[in-house]
């Protein structure tokens, strides 16, 4: 799978099921990332009946899958946060979830109710840790963690190096021109926090923070360097 993949087409598929996700990211992965998932890629089965023996828990057929599929790829989930593997799986303090994902710096977590634990692909809430922990509460983040699995792909894409990916501040000016020359992607819409809106222009991937960062990755370096030059501005790793 390389040049006929579709990442628009594919995508909405993608974010329908869990069949969809997993060739979303199949495809993804072969032909953005340069390395197709392989055998040896994910952790193994025994892996996973050892968390549930651990933890006294069923893990979701979702969560399964996606680790037996790539959850040891760290290139593809764990550039800016971190999804814990198999044996770093907890319950949290207050026995109300199963946490599986870490902001990098310890301000947020991702994590399955334990009482959705029975679904094959439950939604995702997300909590902040917080220095008054009274404060911190498990909040909706995505329907269905397939769902949440594509957005670990997207996000983490973005952050892969200086050479593919950049950061810019953007003004009006960039928003517009952001709209002008990419599509809008079909995500479906965070049910908290800021407005997050995907784009896909001429093999660049783009992602706009409510107006308060535009983040882009390119193919290459070279689609890359035309989206700076299509949304100019001061562009962080742009040192031409």
């Amino acid at each position: 799978m390389t040049h006929e993949f579709d990442l628009a087409a594919s995508l909405a598929s993608g974010v329908q099921g869990r069949s969809g996700a997993w060739s979303f990211i199949q495809g993804f992965t072969a032909h953005w990332v340069g390395a197709a998932l392989e055998n040896g890629d994910g952790w193994t089965e025994a892996d996973l009946d050892a968390a549930e023996e651990r933890l006294g828990v069923r893990l979701p057929a979702a969560l399964r899958e996606a680790y037996l599929l790539f959850g040891r790829r760290q290139d593809l989930t764990s550039n800016h946060d971190v999804l814990l593997g198999p044996a770093e799986l907890y319950v949290d303090e207050a026995k109300e979830a199963l946490v599986f994902r870490h902001e990098n710096q310890g301000a947020e977590s991702w994590g399955i109710l334990l009482d959705s634990l029975q679904d094959d692909d439950p939604s995702v809430l997300i909590r902040p840790d917080l220095a008054c922990k009274s404060a911190e509460r498990w909040e909706s983040w995505l329907e269905r963690l397939s769902l949440c699995f594509v957005e670990i792909i997207l996000s983490e894409s973005l952050q892969a190096g200086a050479d593919l990916c950049d950061f810019l501040d953007p003004d009006d000016d960039s928003l517009e021109l952001l709209e002008t020359n990419s599509a809008r992607l079909p995500f479906p819409a965070y049910p908290i926090g800021e407005e997050t809106r995907w784009f896909l222009g001429h093999d660049a991937l783009l992602r706009d923070d409510d107006g308060a960062a535009i983040l882009a990755r390119g193919r290459t370096t070279e689609d890359l360097d035309r989206v700076r030059d299509l949304i100019p501005g001061d562009w962080l790793n742009d040192h031409r």
